[in-house]
């Protein structure tokens, strides 16, 4: 029986907490008693899929995730980010074991994915070598110019991606070669691959792996992982 492929978890949280009105950056805010790092560190630590996991956060808050991430066997590396989102993927992937072949790239802020979530959009990427969850689009969407509305997509046909977005190595290279050399202004990894003209697998995902913005997800956050204690 052939090994899977050898697969790196590349969390990004390099953010701050502006938007939340807060002093601390959203990664080392704590709720019921540990860090947001260390809640998304568990997921990737539980899942069998990820061989390693190395977080890319801004330079001042090193020591302080490190410590979060002491006791985690799979951390690899916590390395300084960049001025743009693409530049901390890039720190990460070039801190990673150069045995990896799949990269699991996350918002280290969607602290509430699940080792399930993780593994079912990894074993979609090695059979399609892209792949990303999502989750149906439950509001009415309009394309709007000013204030202005212009049309209504069919909402069966939209989905909202999430995180992971994991990637064949080879393929991301390319992928970011590309976007680099036209200097194409992309929102997600995802859009970067569709950009070559390659194709991204959906995998479902839980309306529970939000991603902490403001105020109000903290408060979310904290009702998800009260309602999962009551199941264990």
């Amino acid at each position: 029986m052939s090994r899977r492929p050898y697969t790196s978890a590349i969390i990004v949280a390099a953010g701050s907490s502006v938007r939340m009105g807060l002093s601390v950056p959203k990664q080392l805010i704590e709720i019921d008693g540990k860090k947001v790092i260390e809640y998304t560190l568990s997921a990737f630590e539980r899942c069998p899929l990820i061989d390693e996991i190395v977080v890319v956060t801004r330079e001042e808050d090193i020591p302080a995730v490190e410590n979060a991430g002491k006791d985690f066997l799979k951390l690899r590396a916590v390395v300084p980010g960049g001025r743009e989102r693409f530049d901390s993927v890039r720190a990460g992937i070039c801190a990673a074991s150069d045995q990896a072949s799949f990269f699991a790239i996350h918002d280290g802020a969607r602290m509430l994915v699940t080792e399930k979530e993780i593994s079912d959009v990894v074993t979609l990427a090695y059979t399609t070598g892209a792949a990303t969850l999502s989750t149906a689009v439950t509001d009415t969407v309009k394309v709007v110019e000013g204030t202005t509305i212009l049309s209504t997509p069919d909402r069966s046909k939209l989905k909202a991606v999430q995180t992971p977005q994991v990637f064949e190595r080879s393929l991301y290279m390319r992928a970011m070669e590309n976007m680099e050399k036209n200097r194409l202004s992309v929102t997600d990894d995802c859009s970067m691959v569709e950009a070559i003209g390659e194709k991204v697998e959906i995998a479902p995902g839980e309306y529970t792996n939000i991603k902490l913005t403001t105020k109000c997800d903290l408060l979310f956050a904290k009702a998800i992982l009260e309602e999962r204690r009551k199941t264990v």
